[in-house]
This record gives structure tokens, C-alpha cells and sequence, in this order.
């Protein structure tokens, strides 16, 4: 049971991997806890312990065929299911697994008279596998809190009344009312005056957000307060909690490289010990002179009792399901095991500015123009920018909310990454963007712009320099702590790269003690400069940004980390990692995780082959009994399995 467990834990495990069958689904994990698993132990206990207790007085009642009829009763109901289990793996082709370790070894002790110690090696056996299942619910436990709250209805304004229907049945454009304490069902625009949402289902965040009009409103989030309506902006399927919830199911399937060793191990490895099992009954018969059957076989089958490899296969993957459930819990998405292992081996951070280790939040400070009509001028570049998402148009659009963009006749917008925008706005040829924008259409700007230090956006119009925005973003508070515990947990190399003016980015690098900054970049030159950090072979390096123009940087580094759940699509769709906060210190946490992780791994590997082994060999050699081998078997699991979960009650 234990491997099926496993394979349970990595929902999408192929056949290949594994060294067992009979996959249980949820459900069937979770009921083993019930009070229906207790009832077949309990008979067993039961006439267990009266079979050692008549032993124990040698009555004429308790001998031959009665003995050995009263411990198969006893022997059965724990049996029974290991059973079914092996009769399904053989139907698969699968000869080597515990379910036929277990049955050989029990039924050998049968065979040779050993009837409680049959029956003590299942009972056992079974008793751990019971208190296994245990630990894999507390290991899913914060996963599947996370997938608990996937809203079950949406109530929604048709009509003039308020039908209640399925989420993934409501169209973008509608209208959605939800009360107190109920859930968001769809991504949408804040309607409301203003509202107060649990966000933890999102980000991992437990402090309530006040959410005002006209901002995002996510599925999953909780309503606080009073009744709130919103229009809906997404499909169910494309909501946040949608892809937040398939990246968390699909994780498991992307396993670690120690996980697929240990299961190529084990596989290989059972039917290596069947084959020593045999030899350790056979071949002393040719070279030991008072050779007794009964003796070599009882070793033989302590050595298969021993070597059952469940200790191993349960505990690595559950110790990366657990790293992946307590990531989660912090509002850090995993997107598979093996960025777990990638991140623990980290030593080389590039970071993104705006968004990541700013606020993000820019706010229009000052407005200079040449341009005949100021207003037109401004009217045109916040047209313009009303269609794009960056943050810097976001800051213009509320700069001059009442400037409404389906008022213009807006055409042939193009947004170039990492220059600004251009486009037709009512006839006019408008360009909205940096130096860079200004320089690739040849239209001279003022001299001056270049010695501002904030966020310029100069605006051309026809082909003419017009005017432009002086716009600022503020440090994040969180990311000076950042910084500071990436360098105590070892990174070696910090690196800030972004689009926005060398001078600005060289200061907030002097700011936040960060070694090496760079300014003025396209989306290509961030790739440039991770590639020459890739060059070197001892650099293991991870990029964190939030942007459309991070995702090549993402996608060419060794571990992308999306900033924000809330943040670019892109992004999040191609990052390995994705952080549900705007707190940059969760890359720091991320990292703690994935070292604490592997320490676990490491740690089981090492115990439960230093145990096994020293058993074997002392059982082989005749020292150890049947019982030290059920604790070398189930106790080494069970140890193991405890530690795993571990990881599930440290804080970050």
C-alpha cells in the first residue's frame, strides 16, 4: 500500500516509475482513516493475543491443526487486502512489489511453524500502513484546503433578478453579486464603493485587503464585510483560482530527480532481494556441513520482511509533497519537485525592479508641454495608453480618470517591449514611451529629459516632440529584508536588471546593498545578461519578475519565480515558481523550503538504508528474528514517514 500511496502523492505517475499497482484515488485514501480500517486489526488483535495467550499455557486444546487453523483466522483479515493488492500488480505484470514480499515471507513462516510471527509481520505491517495513510492526509491537508475553495456557485444579475448558477456558466461582461463570508466565483472589476477580502487562499496572506472601486477582484478570495457586486472580466477557466489550482494538481507531476532514482532503485531492487532471499535458503546446503532446511529459510524470509523498500518510495516522494504543501501555505507555488531541488541549489539571484522590488504603483508627478493644446496632448497619450497594461499607463489612466479611451477612435496600436507605445488616437500619429522610442522614429526630444532621474514618458505627436510625464514608483518595504536574507542563506551573487533609467537603477542597487545593477534594458538584453551569468558552470541562477517583457528572462533562466499571482499571465504561465504575494522576501522563504526539503530527503535515504542494511545483515547471519525485521520494515517507515511531515509544521 505504501507504493500506492506514493503514486497517489504524484497524481500523474506513470507506470513506469512506479514498482507497484492499484492506484487509490482520493476518496479511498482518505477513507482508510475511518472507523471501518479499524475493524479488520482489531479482529486480528483480538485472536492474536488469545493465540499467545493459550501458547503461553499449553493446553491440550491449542495444538496441530487447531493451532494453525486459529492463526489464520487471526492472520486473515490483515491479509486479505495484500492480497487483493498483489493478485491486481500480477494481473499488470508487476511480480516484485511489498504486497509479494510481505505474502512469501508471512506464509514461509507459516510453512515452518512460525504461525504468530506470521502473524505478527502482517498485523504490523498493517498497522503501519494505517498510521502512513495518517501522515499522507496531514501532508495533503494544505493542498487540499487550497482546493476547497473552489467557489461552487456564482449569483448572477439576469434580467433584473439574481439567478444562482455555475461559476464556469457566467460570461464575461456579467454582473455578480456576492453577500458576506461567501466566496468569489470569477475574476472581475470591484463595482462597489469599497469592500474588505481574505486573500489567503491566493497569496497566503491571513491580513484582510480592502479592495476599492474599479480594482481587480479575484476568484477565491473571501467577502468579508457586506454585499459587494462586480463585472465579471474572465472565464471561470481563466480565472487566478482556476490557474493557481492546476498548477498546484499538475506539480506532482513533475518529480525530482532523486524521486525517479528511487523509484528506478526499487524497482530494480526487489527482485534483486527475491533472488538473495533464494540464495540465502539454497547455497548453504553445499557448504555448511549441519545445514537444516527450516533454519535458512526462516533467515531467508526475515531478509524479505527487511528489504521491502516502502521506507523509501512512500517517504522521498512524500517529503517533496510536503515541501510543495508548506510553499503553499506560504503563498509560494511550485510547479513540480524537481524546482524544489533547482532552487535549493540556487547561488545567483537576478531580479526585475519595477513590480518586484518596487511598489509598482506609479503616480503621474508632473506634466511639461509643448505642444499647442496641453490638454489635447494629454488626452492623446492617455488614449493611447489605455491600451496597455503596464503600470506606468495604469498611473496616467488615474492621472485622468475622467478621460474615458471609447470616447477616441483609437487604431493600428502597437505596445514595443521595453520602448512605450504607438498609434493612431482620433487621426493623429502618437507615440508614448522612453528615449529609446524617441531615438528608433528620429524625433528630437529636449536635453534636458535625459538628466531627470525619475520615470520619463515622452509623447510625440505627428512625428513631433510634444511634450512629457515625469511619473514615480516607491521601494517596496519588504525588499530590503529581501535582499538581506538572500545573502545570509548563501547567494553569492545579486544581480538588478531593468528597462528604466540606469541612474534610477543604480541608486535603488546602492539602496538595497545588491552587487550588480543594469539599466536601459529591452526584454533581450535581460536574456543577455542571464546568459552570461549562465556561462560560468558553478552559477545555478534564478530570475524573479512580474511583466509580459520578463517572461524571456524567465523562461531562459534556470528557475523562473513569477512575482504575484496577480501580475502578468505570461509570466506566470512560463515561470517555474510563482510567488502569490508582492513580498520579495518570499524568494528567500522559497529557498528555505526547497534547502529544508532536501535535508529531509537526505536524511531518510541515509536512515533507512543504514538500518536496513545493518538488519539484513544480522539477519542473514541468523542474529536478527522475524520481530526485529517488522521494526526494520514498518518502524524504519514509519520513522520516515513522521519526518516528512515535519516540514508541514516549520515556519518560514
Amino acid at each position: 500500500m505504501a507504493l500506492d500511496i506514493a503514486k497517489n502523492i504524484e497524481t500523474n505517475c506513470s507506470n513506469d516509475a512506479g514498482c507497484c499497482c492499484g492506484d487509490l484515488n482520493r476518496e479511498s485514501l482518505e477513507s482508510n482513516s475511518d472507523w471501518k480500517t479499524y475493524i479488520p486489526i482489531t479482529i486480528t488483535v483480538v485472536i492474536f493475543l488469545c493465540g499467545i495467550v493459550l501458547d503461553y499455557f499449553k493446553t491440550d486444546f491449542f495444538k496441530g491443526n487447531m493451532r494453525l487453523l486459529w492463526y489464520i483466522v487471526a492472520y486473515l483479515p490483515v491479509a486479505l487486502p495484500s492480497f487483493k493488492n498483489a493478485g491486481t500488480a500480477l494481473a499488470q505484470k508487476d511480480f516484485f512489489n511489498e504486497f509479494t514480499l510481505m505474502i512469501v515471507a508471512t506464509l514461509g513462516a507459516f510453512l515452518i511453524g512460525e504461525y504468530p510471527e506470521a502473524v505478527a509481520v502482517m498485523l504490523f505491517y498493517t498497522i503501519g500502513e494505517m498510521f502512513q495513510n495518517s501522515a499522507v492526509q496531514k501532508a495533503r491537508k494544505n493542498i487540499k484546503s487550497l482546493l476547497d475553495v473552489r467557489p461552487d456557485s456564482a449569483s448572477v444579475i439576469r434580467n433584473g433578478s439574481i439567478s444562482v448558477v455555475n461559476p464556469e456558466s457566467v460570461a464575461i461582461g456579467e454582473f455578480v453579486q456576492v453577500k458576506a463570508g461567501e466566496k468569489i466565483p470569477l475574476d472581475g472589476k470591484m463595482l462597489t464603493a469599497k469592500g474588505s477580502f481574505n486573500t489567503s487562499a491566493l497569496t497566503g496572506e491571513s491580513v484582510p485587503r480592502t479592495i476599492r472601486e474599479g480594482e481587480p477582484v479575484l476568484a477565491g478570495m473571501v467577502n468579508l464585510n457586506s454585499v459587494i457586486d462586480l463585472r465579471v472580466e474572465k472565464k471561470y477557466e481563466d480565472s487566478s483560482l482556476a490557474r493557481v489550482l492546476e498548477m498546484v494538481q499538475e506539480a506532482s507531476s513533475r518529480k525530482s530527480k532523486t524521486e525517479l532514482f528511487i523509484r528506478r532503485f526499487a524497482r530494480i531492487y526487489t527482485p534483486i532481494v527475491f533472488a538473495l532471499a533464494l540464495a540465502i535458503t539454497i547455497i548453504p546446503s553445499f557448504i555448511v556441513s549441519d545445514y537444516l532446511f527450516s533454519d535458512w529459510l526462516y533467515r531467508a524470509l526475515v531478509f524479505l520482511v527487511i528489504s521491502c523498500p516502502c521506507a523509501l518510495v512512500i517517504s522521498i516522494p512524500l517529503s517533496y509533497f510536503g515541501g510543495i504543501g508548506a510553499a503553499s501555505h506560504n503563498g509560494i507555488l511550485f510547479k513540480g519537485a524537481n524546482y524544489l531541488d533547482l532552487i535549493a541549489k540556487v547561488n545567483t539571484v537576478v531580479i526585475d525592479k519595477t513590480g518586484t522590488l518596487t511598489e509598482g504603483v506609479f503616480q503621474v508627478q508632473k506634466i511639461e508641454s509643448v505642444y499647442p493644446d496641453k490638454e489635447k496632448m494629454i488626452e492623446y497619450a492617455v488614449a493611447l495608453e489605455s491600451k496597455s497594461n503596464h503600470p506606468i499607463a495604469k498611473a496616467m489612466l488615474e492621472y485622468h480618470p475622467d478621460i474615458l479611451p471609447y470616447d477616441f477612435n483609437i487604431e493600428n496600436v502597437e505596445e514595443i517591449a521595453g520602448h512605450g507605445m504607438k498609434g493612431l488616437v482620433n487621426g493623429k500619429d502618437v507615440l508614448t514611451g522612453n528615449t529609446k522610442l524617441m531615438k528608433l522614429h528620429k524625433i528630437k526630444y529636449e536635453q534636458k529629459i535625459d538628466d531627470i532621474k525619475e520615470t520619463v514618458v515622452i509623447v510625440a505627436i505627428n512625428k513631433e516632440y510634444a511634450g512629457f510625464f515625469v511619473i514615480s514608483d516607491k521601494v517596496k518595504k519588504d525588499s530590503w529584508n529581501a535582499i538581506s536574507r538572500l545573502k545570509k542563506l548563501g547567494i553569492k551573487t545579486t544581480v538588478m536588471l531593468s528597462g528604466d533609467k540606469k541612474s534610477i537603477v543604480d541608486d535603488l542597487a546602492d539602496e538595497l546593498n545588491i552587487d550588480f545593477s543594469y539599466g536601459d534594458l529591452l526584454p533581450e538584453d535581460k536574456v543577455y545578461h542571464i546568459e552570461k551569468l549562465k556561462k560560468d558552470s558553478d552559477n545555478i541562477v534564478a530570475f524573479v519578475g512580474d511583466g509580459i517583457n520578463d517572461a524571456p528572462a524567465l523562461a531562459i533562466s534556470d528557475v523562473g519565480i513569477a512575482m504575484g499571482g496577480m501580475g502578468s499571465d505570461a509570466a506566470v504561465e512560463i515561470s517555474d515558481v510563482v510567488i502569490q504575494t508582492d513580498h520579495p522576501s518570499k524568494i528567500a522563504t522559497a529557498k528555505q523550503i526547497a534547502r529544508s526539503t532536501r535535508a529531509i530527503v537526505i536524511q531518510n535515504i541515509v536512515f533507512a538504508l543504514g538500518v536496513k542494511s545493518l538488519i539484513m545483515i544480522l539477519g542473514a547471519l541468523g542474529i536478527a528474528s522475524m520481530w526485529e525485521a517488522v521494526f526494520a520494515d514498518v518502524g524504519v517507515s514509519l520513522i520516515a514517514i513522521l519526518n516528512s511531515i515535519r516540514i508541514l509544521r516549520k515556519d518560514f
